[in-house]
């Protein structure tokens, strides 16, 4: 541990050089504040009672002088291993290190302790001390910026990633939450609970739009990561594509969707075929719209075109672009859900595109974390692997199945499936042409089922079905809630569902 920490103060000391050079460049010293640097280590010497107060606050980079750096990492020593922390321990820590001598001897020691009064003010002074840290971190970081942009071999998209990176680090490693105590938790949920109670719909979160889904997640819950996978033309970007329709347009919820494999005019291309009913032919641009069409157009595009519905068809987005994105969209235009098409085709952190399953690992992580900083719900769609082709039986997608990682199985608190029997050639009736399984195959706060929805081709949509669990008995309905991922194939219905009761639903015929 000692010699690490000599390190540590090495790369310090370098950090500092390099600062007093560019301040020395600029004609002014870099932001510091040696006398409360020894007023907080004075206290520390003479309360160690204090260490724990400012130990998750205060790093050795923290302090500017290296004979004070030097000092706090031994000082974090001792109270790391729970030994005495006193001018006599830490003399000796500082003599195993080869340190004591550098930082002024015993005599600079006991300098420190006659600090009498700075422990009343400890807190005050250590927000002090890690405002000047800060400012000298982003003091180094514009200079790197500077340097490498300079640098004709580097990109400008891998220079803005870089810098994104560094600045999202700094923020990230000084955004502490104070712990709260179990009562105020408590006033917290009652409240929530309360705003919920008063909701005619009885959801606790996002309305999807979609009866049979809000059933089983009462909404998207804030901070929640969702999955939906499948296999490629399945119809994911329609899923989601509708359902943003739904929130933006039907409960005028604003919606940010994040398009990296479409681009935002065929995105709402879809959605006018959905919104209009014309053709797709037509809205292409393959066939001429007759006058009647148009006012047609653009009378039902009206509602559309006002919905609070944000679209970014930015190629290759980096997870730190996205984040920044986010941000702001959550804070200037109130988003209250944040959609991704799709996962995989989002960049990772630079260092780590060589080694994909890693990138995408990385990308989930930072996916669940941007979803509790901003408080919003997130649903990402993402690719299934070959796996669930060379299966047999009825092809139904399991967990294993998720494409490139297990960690956004991990990191995940939905999961869900799109499973359509026709894609797969397994439905001979003809009305049950477009019945589709979402399977909710894990659900952190809540149960896993299937939830059945129909497919309209001519239009790109998903739309509700007649739940058959609305009408079941307790005990048919409790069986119909369980899981089906574990069930063997004789046993996979369409979820209670015929063709009698699909055509009493005047809704498709």
């Amino acid at each position: 541990m000692a010699k690490t920490t000599g390190k540590r103060g090495t790369g310090g000391s370098n950090q500092i050089k390099n600062l007093e050079m560019m301040g020395l460049e600029a004609g002014r010293k870099p932001p510091q504040a040696v006398d409360i640097e020894e007023a907080v280590l004075g206290a520390l010497l003479l309360e160690p009672n204090s260490i724990a107060d400012v130990m998750d606050v205060l790093v050795p980079e923290c302090f500017y002088k290296e004979a004070n750096r030097k000092i706090f990492q031994a000082i974090s020593a001792l109270a790391m291993r729970h030994d005495a922390v006193d001018i006599y321990t830490v003399a000796q820590e500082l003599r195993k290190t080869d340190d004591l001598e550098l930082i002024g001897g015993p005599y600079y020691l006991t300098q420190l302790s006659m600090k009498i009064g700075a422990a009343a003010h400890l807190d005050y002074h250590t927000k002090i001390l890690v405002q000047k840290y800060i400012q000298r971190e982003l003091i180094s970081i514009s200079y790197e910026v500077q340097r490498d942009a300079f640098d004709d071999s580097l990109g400008v998209d891998d220079l803005l990633d870089n810098t994104q990176q560094k600045i999202f680090t700094l923020a990230d490693r000084n955004m502490k939450r104070e712990t709260q105590s179990v009562q105020d938790v408590i006033n917290e949920a009652i409240a929530d609970l309360e705003s919920v109670q008063m909701r005619e719909d009885g959801l606790s979160g996002v309305p999807s739009g979609y009866t049979g889904i809000d059933r089983v997640t009462l909404g998207w819950q804030a901070s929640d990561l969702i999955i939906l996978a499948a296999r490629p033309s399945v119809g994911k970007t329609a899923f989601v594509l509708t359902m943003a329709r739904n929130m933006a347009v039907d409960h005028k919820i604003p919606v940010a969707f994040f398009s990296l494999e479409m681009a935002s005019t065929q995105l709402v291309k879809r959605l006018m075929i959905s919104e209009t009913g014309l053709s797709a032919e037509k809205i292409k641009g393959g066939k001429k719209l007759e006058q009647y069409e148009w006012e047609q157009l653009n009378e039902r595009l009206n509602a559309l075109s006002q919905a609070p519905l944000y679209i970014d068809d930015t190629p290759g987005l980096s997870i730190y672009e996205f984040r920044s994105k986010a941000r702001r969209l959550v804070s200037s235009a109130g988003v209250k859900m944040i959609i991704i098409d799709y996962l995989q085709l989002m960049a990772g952190p630079p260092e780590l595109k060589a080694m994909r399953e890693q990138e995408v690992s990385a990308i989930s992580r930072s996916l669940k974390a941007i979803a509790k900083e901003l408080n919003v719900p997130i649903l990402a769609l993402s690719q299934l692997s070959r796996a669930v082709e060379t299966r047999g039986g009825a092809k139904r997608p399991q967990l294993s199945d998720l494409r490139e990682s297990g960690a956004i199985e991990q990191d995940a608190d939905i999961v869900m499936f799109i499973h359509r029997p026709d894609y797969y050639g397994m439905t001979e009736d003809p009305s049950q042409v477009g019945l589709t399984d979402i399977i909710i195959a894990k659900h952190r706060n809540g149960a896993v089922c299937d939830v059945q929805m129909k497919f309209r081709n001519s239009e790109v949509r998903f739309v509700d079905v007649l739940d058959p669990a609305l009408n079941m008995p307790p005990d048919a309905e409790s069986r119909y809630m369980g899981s089906k991922m574990n069930r063997s194939d004789d046993m996979m219905g369409l979820s209670g569902m015929n063709g009698n009761d699909f055509a009493e639903n005047s809704d498709f015929q």
